[in-house]
């Protein structure tokens, strides 16, 4: 008997461990309960922008993406993202879908405008511009060389 009330203690001391060390993960990841508004983005490609990516503003991250979708009409990517209640944007911001670097994921980088009128929650942001591929200006750039050197050796041979 007295063996099950020290096995349940030590159960009960590392699910405490186990829940504290969550939390403060939990607490140290960045991560917020969104209190902000929602916008919307229209893009050509989004190659590698899932849901959970960040929004930033000049490196600051200022949301988060929180859905994507295909419009059946134009066949664009639609990307829903939530931005902080304090983060207000002129109408002609612009969005683009950039990478975090060569090998990490994507986010979606804000430029505000100018405009005196700012956008209001649930509204389009007009002014995209879409992923790059990296694999594809690779495969130009491979190609490019390659073609530049059969017209070398074709001027060599003649």
């Amino acid at each position: 008997m007295k063996s099950n009330v020290i096995e349940a203690m030590t159960g009960a001391i590392v699910l405490a461990g186990a829940g504290f060390f969550f939390y403060h993960a939990y607490e140290s990841s960045g991560t917020v309960p969104a209190n902000g508004y929602a916008l919307n983005a229209k893009f050509d490609r989004i190659d590698g922008l899932i849901e959970g990516n960040d929004v930033k503003m000049s490196g600051v991250k200022v949301g988060d993406v929180t859905h994507v979708t295909l419009d059946p009409l134009t066949y664009m990517a639609i990307v829903e993202f939530s931005l902080d209640s304090k983060v207000q944007l002129p109408k002609d911001t612009s969005a683009q879908i950039v990478s975090e670097s060569l090998m990490g994921g994507k986010y979606i980088a804000l430029v505000p405008g100018g405009d005196e009128e700012n956008l209001k929650p649930g509204e389009t942001i007009i002014y995209t511009q879409s992923s790059i591929s990296f694999e594809g200006l690779i495969g130009k750039f491979l190609f490019s060389k390659n073609d530049d050197n059969n017209k070398d050796s074709a001027q060599q041979k003649s």
